[in-house]
């Protein structure tokens, strides 16, 4: 799967902007706040319909425009597809793949798979466990649809049970109708649980992997999921926690609590593990992502590295840009000493210079 254009107009602080892919390594360099993660960005909404800050879409629209366009022309599968987003101030998106309106923006999932590092990634392991679940949602609603609806209706019930709990408080008579939501939060949740046990079982022996080799075969990193709670055990548990559900007017069981947890021989990394521990363990789940989406799709998924590499040291550098030789890959950055001192092989070079860019020819570097 490659990427092989992209054209904005109006997006962030591009006016216009029409531009080939190599279906190697891109890069695209300049001083900070000049637009270089809008580009990423663009891709990321290409692919999720969503950006990755999670910013509003009009917030992506141009300043004092009304629209926003992103066209991205992807390959995949020996299969060309076209994927056209309009940002609209006010009003919902429109989509169309092939020229082809969609009624859904998830229908846009699993055309274009993305992976998306920056340097907050390399915070996962420290960061408190919503991050660990956004991981986890992310990669997962990519993979399978049935996850992305499941997902969807899941969050939807939460937050009107959320809603009838402080609702019951003034009006008893609502509790009643509790059980109702109580079955749908079981219903989809039951399949958010099994499937993102599933992904670990996949994910925690390549991450062991990775880990042990960055680490330079000193250490074995161990994965696994926390479930807040057992499919088994989820209507026993929703029931005894009802009262403490009305009295803090938040539903406390379910998924939307679940963690992943991280070990090295026994020290959980998470609260004890150094900075070194947790940067190399956030690496290795990242590496590894690319290699299950990889046995997942039967194809490459594209990576984009939002300066990524400055935020790590020289043997981490190395060991990433070795990973993703055959990987079609965007890296923004302020300069090109990395590859340079890496010896790493270049395809094409953007310099982006307040919302303009330009090719750089080899012998430019």
């Amino acid at each position: 799967m490659i990427v092989k254009s992209i054209k904005l107009n109006q997006f962030r602080n591009y006016n216009y902007l029409d531009i080939n892919l190599s279906p190697g390594t891109n890069i695209f360099y300049g001083d900070n706040a000049q637009g270089k993660t809008n580009i990423l960005e663009a891709l990321y909404v290409s692919a999720t319909s969503k950006s990755h800050k999670g910013s509003h879409d009009r917030d992506m629209i141009q300043f004092g425009k009304e629209e926003s366009h992103i066209q991205v022309n992807v390959e995949k599968n020996e299969k060309d597809y076209m994927i056209d987003i309009h940002l609209k101030n006010n009003k919902a998106k429109g989509i169309a793949i092939n020229k082809i309106a969609i009624k859904k923006a998830s229908e846009i999932f699993g055309i274009l798979n993305i992976i998306f590092f920056s340097p907050e990634d390399l915070n996962i392991i420290k960061k408190g466990p919503s991050e660990r679940r956004r991981f986890l949602d992310l990669e997962l609603c990519q993979l399978d649809k049935i996850y992305l609806y499941n997902l969807t209706n899941y969050n939807k019930v939460v937050q009107q049970r959320n809603k009838l709990l402080k609702d019951i408080a003034f009006n008893s008579s609502l509790e009643e109708t509790l059980p109702i939501w109580d079955m749908q939060l079981i219903k989809y949740g039951s399949y958010l649980i099994e499937r993102r046990k599933k992904f670990v079982q996949e994910i925690a022996p390549i991450v062991r992997k990775t880990h042990y080799k960055i680490s330079g075969e000193r250490e074995v990193l161990e994965l696994s999921y926390e479930p807040e709670v057992e499919i088994e055990n989820f209507e026993k548990q929703l029931k005894e926690n009802k009262w403490k559900d009305l009295k803090n007017r938040i539903t406390t069981t379910g998924p939307h609590r679940d963690d992943l947890s991280f070990l090295i021989e026994g020290v959980d990394i998470r609260k004890f593990g150094s900075q070194g521990q947790q940067r190399t363990s956030a690496l290795s789940l990242k590496l590894s992502e690319i290699e299950i989406v990889k046995k997942t799709i039967d194809d490459e998924p594209v990576l984009l590295l939002d300066d990524v590499l400055s935020e790590l040291d020289s043997n981490r550098q190395n060991y990433l840009l070795q990973q993703i030789k055959e990987t079609q890959t965007l890296i923004t950055c302020t300069g090109l000493d990395e590859f340079v001192k890496n010896s790493f092989e270049v395809d094409k070079v953007f310099q982006v210079i307040s919302g303009n860019v330009s090719e750089k020819l080899q012998e430019q570097m």
